[in-house]
């Protein structure tokens, strides 16, 4: 929302190039990594693959124009393709070797939280606590990462099965709030997080969660991991990288 035109044009002028890529090369198969955010506020959850588009910012818009650019191709060129429709990815390998490490101040939850909970910023920002949801904060389906990254071999092998095109969600299908994501790290952790309510931020919605189903019937594919496997492998990741990735010259 701060910068709408970059935004917009990283997700749509992207998108284009890497496909006529794709197509020049003759790649056999595609996966969109889409976003649940096409869904908006006036798709009721949980959402279905189905809802009419609702796009609120340029983000979700960049993303929608993708998925039309993808089926566009598929149609032309005849490339099987699968669009997945991220919810919240959050979470790290439980190895703790790889986790998310954002540039600057981070724009997502989890890893505020996790800068905060070592050290690294004083408090976390929540925006807004008016929402007509139990607590006032937002509602978001997360999904732990590596759920996410199954989810991909899944649709990998329904492009192999001949799918065509096809649209899935890879959520959880249960919602939880900002707070209550708080109240779960804190519970792995052992660390209180401290935090400031702030104004709405431009842009976000109530509440948004997932109808998966369609993801279990056709790919076999179901997230395993909750809330607090989540949260543990958050800070795991975070306890362990206390600067995130560091790259040092060897010698």
């Amino acid at each position: 929302v701060e910068e709408p035109a970059e935004t917009f044009f990283a997700n749509t002028q992207g998108t284009l190039s890497i496909l006529e890529v794709a197509r020049q090369v003759g790649a056999k198969k595609v996966v969109l990594s889409s976003s649940a955010a096409i869904y908006g506020e006036h798709t009721i959850p949980p959402c279905k693959e189905t809802a009419l588009p609702d796009c609120k910012s340029p983000y979700a818009l960049g993303k929608l124009q993708g998925e039309e650019m993808l089926k566009m191709y598929n149609m032309l060129y005849n490339v099987p393709t699968a669009i997945l429709r991220y919810f919240n990815p959050i979470g790290a390998h439980e190895s703790g070797l790889i986790g998310e490490n954002p540039n600057g101040i981070p724009n997502n939850l989890m890893p505020y939280i996790t800068q905060v909970a070592i050290g690294q910023r004083p408090e976390l920002g929540i925006f807004g606590n008016d929402y007509p949801t139990p607590d006032g904060t937002g509602v978001r389906d997360y999904i732990h990462v590596v759920d996410l990254a199954k989810g991909h071999v899944s649709a990998l092998s329904a492009i192999e099965r001949g799918c065509g095109l096809a649209i899935y969600n890879l959520g959880t299908g249960k919602g939880y709030s900002v707070l209550d994501v708080v109240s779960a790290f804190e519970k792995a952790s052992g660390v209180k997080i401290p935090y400031r309510i702030k104004p709405r931020r431009a842009g976000d919605i109530a509440t948004c969660y997932s109808d998966p189903s369609k993801a279990e019937k056709e790919l076999g594919w179901k997230a395993l991991n909750g809330i607090e496997e989540m949260c543990r492998d958050s800070w795991n990741w975070q306890k362990k990288n206390p600067a995130g990735y560091i790259c040092t010259e060897q010698k």
